[in-house]
């Protein structure tokens, strides 16, 4: 009966490592389109006005910035969570 719980003990390790995986699959989804709406948007702004391109681009970088941290925080999250 002790094999059986060792057993069982390594097919959960397994799945957990794996559904830390598909977390961060996920995570990686909406930051990978908050970043394209950000740049996109932002150049589409630069082409209406020009003369405010500065501003615009200074903004462009702190929502890249905002939505990568997003991204990271999907990555740690699960090692941080890890039994």
């Amino acid at each position: 009966m002790s094999a059986e719980l060792i057993n069982l003990a390594a097919a959960s390790t397994t799945v957990a490592g794996r559904l830390g995986a598909i977390a961060y699959g996920l995570a990686a989804i909406g930051p990978g389109v908050g970043i394209g709406l950000v740049f996109g948007h932002s150049i589409e702004a630069m082409a209406r006005q020009p003369e405010a391109m500065p501003i615009i681009r200074t903004n462009m970088f702190l929502g890249f910035a905002l939505c990568e941290v997003l991204a990271l925080l999907g990555l740690v999250v699960p090692f941080i969570f890890q039994k």
